[in-house]
């Protein structure tokens, strides 16, 4: 009998005890369902909607700025703390930053600046160098922007590239490239510069059949189409051991200097010094046999003085006024 009651005892105890295990679980599963919520996602929602939202869930809204977006429309949620998905609890905070929008700013006025100018104006306003073009402008300068796309002072997107027209200056005047063949250095020096073209390469090639010491070819040849500034190279039918050099100070407007040394047995060191405007280069240093003749094409800057050594000696000069 008093088996039996302890039995009947044992079972009604564990019957209790399953029962208030069982109340404790419920109610910690309630207690918690209630005090935690999942994040939902807000990006990209407006930020109203989002504001709806959270505060029905007992979160609380925390905008921590705000930022231009070209994804993401004004008012709008760009970035949320905690991320959507998260289990937080109530009365916590969700951070979020709100688009501003794409950002427009007005175009700046490029005209009649240089690239490298324009280009650091476009960087400070967050825009970047775009196409380049060039074309000639009578009443531009050359190197200058004529116009740009899109125009000055209307509103653009942050980040676009801006196209740029640059004037080339005035267009350059069409010649007939005169014929040089036959024609002495000094008359081919005088037609090039009356032809407002510019001296380049000059070659010597000894045609013993043909007259000496003058043009025999050309580049461009006579008859082409050539353009103001155009460089004219030569070939002078002269003995290959003569001298001839082109000065690397020549400007498009050069002339010649002409010296023979005088027949002898040994070499004698020319120097030809160039002056202007307070600085001198030697223009010619070399040792020259008897006998040769030295030619040099030289500037013809206003002011300017050419002095001729032969070995340490002034032997001749030539003022250019």
């Amino acid at each position: 009998m008093i088996v039996r009651i302890i039995k009947i005892s044992a079972l009604l105890i564990a019957l209790v005890l399953v029962v208030g295990i069982s109340a404790y679980l419920t109610l910690t599963t309630i207690i918690k369902s209630e005090d935690t919520v999942v994040v939902p996602d807000l990006v990209g929602k407006d930020i109203v909607y989002a504001l709806r939202i959270l505060t029905g869930l007992g979160l609380n809204t925390k905008v921590k700025g705000s930022e231009y977006s070209s994804d993401v429309p004004k008012d709008h949620v760009i970035f949320q703390q905690p991320e959507s998905g998260m289990e937080i609890k109530k009365g916590r905070d969700v951070r979020m930053i709100i688009s501003k929008g794409t950002e427009t700013i007005l175009m700046p006025n490029l005209a009649g600046l240089s690239v490298q100018q324009a280009g650091i104006i476009l960087e400070e306003n967050g825009l970047c160098l775009g196409k380049l073009s060039n074309t000639y402008n009578q009443n531009i300068k050359k190197e200058e922007i004529i116009a740009h796309t899109p125009s000055a002072r209307v509103m653009i997107r942050s980040g676009k590239c801006v196209d740029i027209l640059v004037s080339m200056g005035v267009r350059p005047r069409a010649y007939k490239m005169p014929d040089l063949k036959g024609l002495s250095v000094e008359d081919a020096i005088l037609v090039i510069e009356r032809s407002n073209l510019s001296f380049g390469e000059i070659k010597y090639f000894y045609h013993k059949d043909k007259p000496k010491n003058v043009i025999a070819n050309q580049k461009p040849l006579a008859g082409h189409s050539v353009i103001e500034g155009t460089v004219i190279n030569i070939v002078i039918n002269r003995n290959p051991h003569g001298k001839i050099r082109k000065s690397l100070h020549t400007t498009r407007k050069g002339g010649l200097l002409r010296y023979r040394l005088e027949k002898g047995f040994l070499k004698k060191r020319i120097r030809v010094q160039f002056n202007f405007s307070g600085i001198s280069n030697n223009l010619f240093d070399e040792f020259v046999k008897p006998g040769e003749e030295v030619l040099l094409l030289i500037p013809t800057n206003n002011n300017a003085t050419v002095l001729l050594y032969e070995d340490g000696e002034l032997v001749k000069t030539r003022v250019f006024e």
